[in-house]
């Protein structure tokens, strides 16, 4: 099959990145796979698993610009991870990592990234992400630290791994965009990217992931998973599915959460590890994109998606 990915900026992202990240580890998949993968992108991508076309980084944003004639002739598809303003005339969509405000319907050509996801949209279509467990260092052996690893915003839920740490009197890590205002019990690195950031998640004790929002997905779930690093989490959003009894505890404040801190930290690294390879690879998002893209286009109408099993912690 031949696929064209989109995406409105440049690959690979420096620092931590999200969707982009996903982008290039589906690049690598469908690759592996035995597809022939072309890139719309800003100039100045590297992605050596497709073949890149460099666009104007300014046109992506322009309403009447048509991505159509910059597709590779033959495409069978066009796979957008972003919304285009102008449809291309040629089969494509497009998957939506974020979110919108409750009850948003969107278009039938719109792949979710979780089941939840796609509820709250009226949708079944989803694809979990999945990234590559080459890129992540595996540790049974932890340090002294938690850690937190997103965006410093009320709704990644910083303030009550915060809390909860000094309540505990336990070390805690903070790897985000700017700095709080913190306490002894808590270290502040700043945004971390690449080896650094694979490091702190092998060495964490557990994750914190107190969530505030319905998260859509939560892509440093996974990334903990693959270093063998269980999670501390609410029951926001596609939590519930992401994560299970075996790698992760659940509560829903932040007593629960402290409550639970031993019982997490606890639980088996290479339970993690194998929740991780089974269900939250590139190739494993691969594999469920391919069912996607077979099925659109032999009836126009995306499948349902797989949920994992035992899903639920």
């Amino acid at each position: 099959m031949r696929i064209t990915l989109v995406h409105h900026t440049r690959l690979p992202v420096d620092g931590y990145g999200g969707t982009e990240r996903v982008v290039v580890a589906l690049a690598r998949g469908l690759a592996e796979a035995g597809h022939e993968v072309s890139l719309l992108a800003p100039t100045g991508t590297r992605v050596p698993e497709a073949r890149v076309i460099p666009l104007d980084p300014g046109r992506f944003g322009d309403q009447g610009f048509d991505l159509t004639p910059h597709v590779p002739p033959g495409t069978d598809l066009l796979h957008a991870f972003y919304p285009l303003r102008k449809p291309p005339s040629l089969p494509w969509l497009w998957t939506l990592e974020g979110t919108t405000k409750p009850g948003t319907v969107r278009p039938p050509n719109t792949i979710y990234v979780s089941a939840d996801h796609a509820a709250r949209h009226q949708a079944s279509a989803f694809v979990y992400n999945g990234l590559d467990p080459a890129d992540f260092q595996f540790r049974r052996q932890k340090g002294d630290y938690d850690l937190f690893l997103g965006r410093l915003h009320q709704s990644k839920g910083y303030q009550w791994a915060i809390a909860g740490a000094k309540a505990a009197e336990r070390k805690l890590v903070v790897a985000g965009g700017w700095r709080p205002s913190l306490s002894r019990y808590v270290r502040f690195v700043g945004e971390v990217g690449g080896a650094a950031k694979a490091a702190w998640l092998a060495g964490a004790r557990l994750l914190w992931m107190p969530a505030q929002w319905d998260e859509p997905f939560g892509l440093t779930l996974i990334e903990a998973l693959l270093s063998g690093t269980p999670v501390l989490g609410t029951r926001r959003g596609a939590l519930p599915e992401i994560l299970s009894p075996e790698v992760a505890e659940c509560g829903d404040t932040v007593e629960e959460l402290v409550a639970r801190i031993g019982a997490a930290a606890a639980k088996d690294p290479e339970a993690c590890r194998a929740r991780a390879e089974r269900y939250f690879t590139h190739r494993t998002m691969t594999a469920a994109y391919l069912r996607m893209y077979a099925g659109f286009l032999a009836g126009g109408v995306l499948p349902a998606g797989e949920r994992t099993a035992a899903a639920g912690a």
